[in-house]
């Protein structure tokens, strides 16, 4: 998405400014209202601005989740001490390893000290704190339990970090695998098909079907490697291509929920995140519709992102947050029920924990047979394969001894 330069004033009227990724200048401006600052001006990052900080993101250090999830810890730890915001802040800087990071906390160090408060010195940085981790803040500047609300965060994002840790462990040995073969399939028909096609040739004799079709796609690779290659790197940067676009993000997340095998799994981490996301917003005291938002926009997958707007939008007309959640088409009755429980008790939080920690229990316990899962579909089509291969090569071979049985 684009990078958009802004200009605002908080509520002290003070200036900020800085840069936020979006669609356009409209959500630009939805998303710094939420933040509690006024636009002034919008305008999209220009070219040279954007060569500038690419040039220097490549050569200074990332920032990663783990870098936040210590700065979360160590900040929860520092106010429940009772040691000041600006004391804290200063340790963090000194001691953070990430140079890139403590430059960070050095320039929300200076926004607290010309007037700003922390949600709005954090909001300056949106490539490293979420629209989700500003708004918690905020709240905890509002009610006063700002270290609470830091403890949150980090074991916030901590689940995160574990969930997307399973979804990639849950991809890793599919993956693996399907390359593993299609290097098998080039290996087969570029050096060991056409090395028989000499010994079948010298027999002078009609071949089976099989044997045709087999040297027939060899003889095809062969000849066509060269565009095959650039044809599979058109497809990949096409396919990249496609997916950076918000159509195409939202058809692929949606594809990947369907996948057989890995798309339960999938979809169960999304569901657990969202449920301990709004978890979190809820004890923190941030309303329904408002939690639901930020939920929406921190969620990895646009087609889960599509159906908790949905349910945003039927709690702000009325219905209840059972009916949205049945609506959206996501949620297994099990899950609804717990909903219509703690909808009735008062203890929907609580129960949006039981949630998340039930859709963990269950990937952990889907990453874990993964591999009983997968062997058998493995185990068909490496039989297939070698099947294919054993009636195409062998099969001349065999019609071969057999003619020169009969001529003894």
């Amino acid at each position: 998405m684009p990078l958009f330069a802004y200009k605002g004033r908080d509520n002290q009227g003070a200036l900020v400014q800085g840069t936020l990724e979006s669609t356009d200048s409209s959500n630009v401006a939805s998303q710094l209202s939420s933040l509690n600052i006024t636009p002034i001006e919008i305008k999209p990052q220009t070219a040279k601005a954007m060569t500038k900080e690419v040039s220097l993101d490549f050569f200074e250090e990332k920032i990663s989740t783990l870098d936040v999830m210590l700065f979360s810890r160590q900040m929860y730890t520092l106010l429940k001490a009772g040691i000041p915001i600006m004391n804290a802040l200063n340790g963090l800087q000194a001691s953070t390893q990430n140079k890139t990071f403590a430059l960070v906390i050095g320039n929300i160090r200076q926004s607290l000290a010309g007037g700003r408060e922390l949600s709005v010195a954090l909001a300056q940085h949106p490539k490293v704190f979420s629209s989700f981790y500003i708004s918690m803040v905020r709240v905890g500047e509002s009610t006063g339990l700002l270290d609470s609300v830091f403890l949150r965060l980090f074991e916030h994002l901590e689940f995160e970090r574990f969930m997307r840790d399973q979804i990639k462990a849950a991809l890793r040995y599919p993956t693996f695998v399907v390359i593993a073969m299609a290097i098998a399939i080039v290996v087969v028909n570029l050096f060991v098909i056409p090395a028989f096609a000499k010994v079948f040739e010298s027999f002078g004799a009609e071949l089976p079907l099989m044997t045709r079709v087999l040297l027939g796609f060899s003889g095809f690779m062969q000849a066509s490697w060269p565009y095959l290659l650039v044809a599979g790197i058109g497809a990949i940067l096409m396919f990249r291509s496609y997916v950076a676009t918000s159509i195409g993000k939202y058809n692929w997340d949606s594809f990947k929920l369907k996948t057989p095998i890995a798309g339960k799994i999938i979809h169960k981490a999304t569901m657990a995140r969202f449920a301990r996301s709004f978890a979190l917003a809820s004890k923190s005291g941030v309303p329904i519709t408002n939690g639901l938002k930020l939920v929406a926009q921190t969620a990895d997958n646009d087609y889960v992102g599509s159906r908790i707007d949905q349910m945003r939008e039927g709690v702000e007309r009325g219905e209840s947050t059972l009916r949205t959640a049945t609506n959206s088409g996501v949620f297994n009755p099990i899950v609804l029920q717990m909903i219509a429980v703690g909808e009735e008790s008062g203890s929907l939080d609580d129960l949006m924990e039981e949630v998340a920690d039930m859709y963990q229990r269950d990937v952990e316990y889907e990453i874990k047979t993964l591999g009983a899962q997968i062997e058998p579909i493995l185990i068909v089509f490496l039989g297939v394969m070698v099947l294919i291969l054993a009636l195409g090569i062998f099969l001349p071979i065999w019609d071969l001894g057999s003619i020169a049985l009969n001529k003894g």
